[in-house]
């Protein structure tokens, strides 16, 4: 795809970028077919090929309208069009780039700043996230239900091992998790353990950036990632070997922050090494080729994919074997390619087609009449939750509660 780009986005790192991407692109149509947002509106612009092309205009300097905001917005950016495309599009990426400029464009009306400055600031902070998860847990039988439905309630994390042994990782924390989930990096910590390995937690980082990236606020992402990168940077230096993700929507954009700061020439190398020293906690334990005791009882499990760890991270399949290593029975799930509808803050800013995709979902996760439905991301697990009819946890949690341990082959 040709594109001449307008003066105010050509000879910029942003058009650069985006017309190497949209030159990749031969508007085959394949992505259509795996697009969740076309499936449910048929709508060529609720697409990715539509939104390429509302994307190519706006760059090349057609009028951006509100129009082609909301097109953009309704974009889960799963990313099942980049593991369909043929061509290698980037369209992440472009979305990105897209959705800065209509902002910087056309703008918002004050409500909607409002709200996305408000989830900005609410859920990108874990003690102001805390604080109102616990005021809400509190109240929980004064609620609306449907409100109540998403409230989780507490469950204790267990103890976290000492970091007794020579070999030690980093885990990130997150913004949300460690408050409605604290069980699954704990659980990651004792797995690890077993291993020999020490799980260490650094409390000066936070939120990976990404709730910023795709809410307009790409500046404030990038703040995030170097506040990231200094807390880890003394811990690497003294030899950390990897940073442990056991949310896989975080370990995309920390994956990405090598990219994302190329440019900053205090940070680039920085954020190279970060980058290549992050991996999903289901890489870590499949490269250790570690003998997995079997889970008790051999429960049936319907694993859920998330969209990051599958299209973003291309670690389809990782997981599924460790369960079925750990002697899990796992259930068959139709059209597991196709995202649950969480994708951050959507299920907020977008309620009638989230709610539609996990409809979707969980029907296709729930067919095969699983005891659990297993998952590898914090946003899925609570979104799921909020409506299955069988328990939701994070796949770590399935091993540390069944296996007495993983043993050293």
């Amino acid at each position: 795809m040709d594109v001449r780009l307008a003066d105010f986005i050509r000879d910029t790192p942003d058009g650069e970028e985006a017309q190497a991407i949209l030159r990749k692109c031969v508007h085959c149509g394949f992505c259509t077919a795996t697009c969740p947002t076309y499936q449910l509106l048929g709508d060529e612009l609720d697409g990715p090929r539509g939104r390429i092309y509302l994307i190519k205009e706006m760059l090349a300097g057609a009028e951006a309208t509100t129009v082609t905001q909301a097109h953009l917005d309704r974009c889960l950016t799963c990313r099942a069009c980049e593991t369909t495309c043929p061509s290698g599009v980037e369209y992440g990426r472009l979305l990105d780039i897209g959705r800065k400029v209509a902002d910087a464009r056309i703008g918002r009306p004050p409500r909607q700043r409002l709200l996305r400055w408000a989830l900005r600031r609410t859920m990108a902070d874990r003690r102001v996230f805390g604080a109102l998860l616990g005021a809400g847990r509190a109240l929980r039988g004064l609620l609306p239900r449907a409100l109540a439905a998403v409230i989780a309630p507490r469950r204790s994390a267990g103890a976290w091992p000492a970091p007794v042994h020579a070999r030690r990782m980093l885990v990130l924390e997150g913004c949300v998790q460690p408050a409605l989930a604290p069980r699954i990096n704990a659980a990651a910590a004792r797995v690890l353990d077993r291993l020999g390995i020490s799980l260490l937690r650094a409390p000066q980082a936070g939120c990976c950036g990404a709730l910023s990236q795709h809410l307009d606020a790409q500046d404030e992402a990038l703040g995030f990632a170097r506040r990231n990168i200094d807390a880890w940077w003394p811990l690497l230096e003294q030899g950390v070997e990897a940073i442990v993700m056991t949310a896989s929507g975080c370990g995309v954009m920390v994956k990405d922050y090598g990219q994302l700061l190329r440019h900053d020439e205090a940070y680039a190398a920085k954020a190279a090494r970060v980058s290549a020293t992050t991996k999903d906690l289901a890489e870590i334990l499949a490269a250790e080729g570690a003998s997995l005791a079997q889970v008790a009882g051999a429960p049936r499990v319907a694993f859920q994919c998330p969209c990051t760890l599958q299209h973003g991270q291309k670690l389809g399949g990782v997981v599924e074997s460790l369960l079925l290593r750990a002697g899990c029975e796992l259930t068959p799930v139709a059209d597991a390619h196709l995202c649950c509808g969480s994708a951050g803050t959507y299920s907020l800013l977008q309620p009638e087609l989230s709610q539609r995709l996990r409809d979707d979902k969980l029907r296709a996760l729930q067919a095969g009449q699983p005891e659990l439905i297993a998952t590898a991301n914090i946003g899925c697990l609570n979104h799921l939750q909020a409506q299955s009819e069988v328990p939701v946890l994070h796949w770590i949690e399935l091993l540390d509660d069944g296996a007495v341990g993983a043993q050293l082959p």
